[in-house]
């Protein structure tokens, strides 16, 4: 015999909840009904998923490896529904993307109302959040899509390109470097190199693009770090250093009003490549692609 997918989702919501009272509220059945449920769910894997203790419910090593399980099935089992239903109306329904902090606040408001427009019965829920994690809910059935930046491993992957966007160097205004047209990366490495926290794409996207190392522990600019590409901004204004910022920021206006200047890098290929990427085989790639075509327009 194998679990149902009710069976699995009392799992789900017992933990969730944290009761069996509740759970069964959520599952709008009776909670002997509930219990019932778990306990076949036992029957059939053999061992016991949670311990009935006097502080709470407490998860097994069965039931925490059921519950990894019991959460990609059911993501995929919600996904041949929304699949199904959405069949010769591609994008509409439930769709959720998650999308990298340096991307959303600058793309989204152009695209959002074209979405809305073209794809009207369309109900996307957005995550904004840093890649790794973003990729770990893709992978994890709990995400449809995500608008991230490349290079990044894409192992169990497959991506719509959307746009290339150039890094371009960000000075203080009045900087020694502020006169040239171009700036060459090799003139930024005596420079106070202030830069993205570790886990944001666009800290090693640009290093890479420039071939630079990253700050050392101990350098002067290795203890100053933002945690976003406004903040960034103040910083480089203020006169604390130099940076890099993509240039859907500045066309959007990220440095407007600010004491800084822009200059484009003279290095090979200083871009990102952002696209749309969703699970090797998922039965919303055709989306994923549509998705893409339509963030390219805006």
């Amino acid at each position: 015999m194998l679990p149902t997918l009710r069976q699995l989702q009392y799992l789900k919501l017992l933990v969730e909840h944290g009761g069996f009272g509740k759970a069964a509220e959520a599952a709008h059945v009776t909670q002997p009904t509930l219990s019932a449920g778990i306990q076949e769910l036992e029957k059939i894997l053999g061992a016991p998923v949670v311990d009935r203790a006097r502080s709470g419910l407490i998860l097994t090593a069965v039931g925490e490896a059921s519950l990894a399980k019991a959460r990609i099935i059911l993501n995929e089992a919600e996904e041949l529904v929304q699949a199904a239903r959405s069949s010769g109306q591609p994008l509409t329904g439930r769709f959720r993307l998650g999308v990298i902090p340096t991307v959303a606040p600058f793309l989204l408001p152009k695209a959002l109302p074209l979405l809305k427009a073209r794809f009207p019965q369309l109900r996307l829920y957005l995550r904004e959040d840093l890649t790794q994690r973003l990729i770990a809910a893709l992978k994890a059935g709990a995400l449809d899509a995500a608008l991230i930046a490349l290079p990044f491993d894409m192992t169990g992957l497959d991506c719509a390109h959307v746009a290339d966007d150039e890094i371009l160097a960000a000075l203080p205004a009045g900087h020694r470097l502020a006169g040239q047209a171009w700036t060459r990366p090799s003139e930024l490495e005596d420079e106070d190199l202030i830069l993205l926290e570790d886990g944001h794409c666009l800290r090693d996207h640009a290093l890479a693009a420039c071939g630079l190392r990253p700050p050392r522990t101990g350098e002067a600019s290795a203890s100053f770090a933002a945690t976003s590409l406004p903040t960034l901004v103040q910083m480089v204004g203020s006169g604390l250093g130099v940076t890099f910022l993509p240039a859907m920021a500045v066309e959007a206006g990220v440095t407007d009003g600010t004491a800084i200047e822009i200059r484009s890098l003279q290095a090979d290929h200083p871009t990102r490549e952002i696209v749309v990427a969703w699970r090797s085989g998922s039965i919303r790639g055709a989306e994923g692609r549509l998705l893409a075509e339509s963030l390219r327009e805006a």
